[in-house]
C-alpha cells in the first residue's frame, strides 16, 4: 500500500526530483568520541560537554559528543571545584557527598568548607576561604540542605555572594564602585512623588511619614542634606554628598563591598544599602521602604497571585541575604 501512494504523491508535486535529492542526501549521523568512565584528556574547559564539530567539507556533517574530562585520582581526593554555571543559577549535577564540615584554614587565616574529605573551591579554582568560622558554617548549611537530585545554586545566595566577593569584586571594584555612584543621584529614596496631584497625594505622604527619617539620617551623618525631586529624569545631589559616600565605598573591604552591591542592585537605593551597612536599617523596614509605592497599590487594587507575591518572596531573599552575608563577614 505504501509502494503504491509514492508514485502518486510524486505526481502531486509540481518538481517531484526536488524529493528525490533528499533521498540521496547523506543521513545525518551522531556519533560518540568518549564517555563518562573512558575520556581521553581535553584541554578545553572540563564543564563543556558538548561541542559541535567544524567539518572542513560539506559531506561530513557529524555531531561529536565529548565526555567531561576524567579527573585524576589527587585532585579528586583534595578538593572541589564549582564549574561556572553555578555562578549563573543552572543546576550543575548530583549530589555526590554525604557529610558536610568547616576547618580551619591550613595558613591559619580563614575558615573553608569541607565536602566529605574535600575541600570546597571557587568556580576559577581559587580556595573558599572565609573570613569567619560563623560564614563557613552557614554556608555549610545551604550545602548540606541540597536535594540528592541536584544542586541547585538558587537555593545557595551565601554561596554566590561569597564567590562574588573572592572572585569578581577585587578584579572589577572601581567599576562597581563607579556604578553605584552612577545611579547615586537616581536613587529610590530621593525620589518624591508629586503632593498637588490626586492620584500620587497618598504615596507622598507616606514617603515624607517613612522616608524623611532617613534623609535626615543621611545629613547627620555624613554632613550634607539629600534633594529630593519629582522627575523621572532625577536631580542633582551636593558635590560633596557624592564624594563622601563614594569615599565611604572606597573603604569597604571586598566582602562588604559584594553586600552592598547585592543590596543596592536589589533595592534601586545605595542609601538603603548604607543604612543596612550602618546599622540604621533591618530587614523589614527596608523591604517597606523599597516596596512602598507598590504595596500602596496592592492595598488599592489587591494582590496578584503568582506576581506579586513571587516578587515579595524574591526581594525578601534577596535583602535578607545579603543583610545575613554582610553581619557574618564581620570578624568583629
Amino acid at each position: 500500500m505504501a509502494a503504491s501512494l509514492i508514485p502518486k504523491t510524486l505526481q502531486s508535486i509540481r518538481n517531484p526530483n526536488a524529493i528525490s535529492s533528499f533521498t540521496t542526501f547523506r543521513t545525518r549521523h551522531l556519533c560518540s568520541v568518549a564517555t563518562v568512565h573512558q575520556s581521553p584528556q581535553y584541554d578545553d574547559d572540563p564543564t563543556s560537554s558538548f561541542t559541535f564539530s567544524s567539518p572542513s567539507d560539506k559531506i561530513n556533517e557529524s555531531i561529536y559528543i565529548k565526555g567531561r574530562k576524567q579527573e585524576t585520582a589527587s585532585s579528586s581526593s583534595s578538593s572541589v571545584t564549582m564549574p561556572m554555571s553555578f555562578m549563573t543559577g543552572s543546576i550543575v549535577g548530583k549530589r555526590f557527598y554525604e557529610k558536610v564540615s568547616t576547618r580551619e584554614a591550613d595558613d591559619g587565616n580563614g575558615w573553608t568548607v569541607m565536602l566529605d574529605y574535600r575541600t570546597l573551591k571557587t568556580p576559577s579554582k581559587r580556595p573558599l576561604k572565609l573570613p569567619t568560622l560563623g560564614l563557613a558554617k552557614a554556608i555549610g548549611a545551604e550545602w548540606d540542605y541540597q536535594q540528592t537530585d541536584g544542586i541547585r545554586p538558587f537555593m545557595m545566595p551565601l554561596m554566590k555572594l561569597a564567590c562574588t566577593a573572592l572572585e569578581r569584586v577585587p578584579l572589577t571594584r572601581p567599576k562597581i564602585i563607579e556604578h553605584l555612584m552612577k545611579k547615586f543621584n537616581q536613587d529610590l529614596v530621593f525620589c518624591r512623588a508629586p503632593a498637588d496631584n490626586d492620584l500620587t497625594s497618598g504615596v507622598h505622604e507616606r514617603q515624607v511619614q517613612k522616608i524623611d527619617p532617613l534623609l535626615k539620617w543621611v545629613e547627620s551623618e555624613f554632613g550634607f542634606k539629600p534633594v529630593v525631586y519629582s522627575s523621572f529624569f532625577g536631580g542633582k545631589q551636593e558635590d560633596g554628598l557624592i564624594k563622601t559616600v563614594e569615599n565611604l565605598m572606597k573603604k569597604t573591604d571586598d566582602y562588604e563591598l559584594a553586600a552592598i552591591d547585592a543590596i543596592a542592585a536589589a533595592a534601586h537605593s545605595l542609601v538603603i544599602a548604607i543604612g543596612i551597612f550602618r546599622g540604621k536599617l533591618q530587614i523589614e523596614e527596608a523591604i517597606e521602604l523599597i516596596r512602598l509605592e507598590e504595596d500602596l497599590q496592592v492595598d488599592k487594587w489587591g494582590l496578584v497571585e503568582g506576581g506579586h507575591d513571587i516578587d515579595i518572596a524574591d526581594l525578601r531573599v534577596q535583602i535578607s541575604s545579603a543583610t545575613v552575608f554582610l553581619g557574618l563577614s564581620r570578624r568583629n
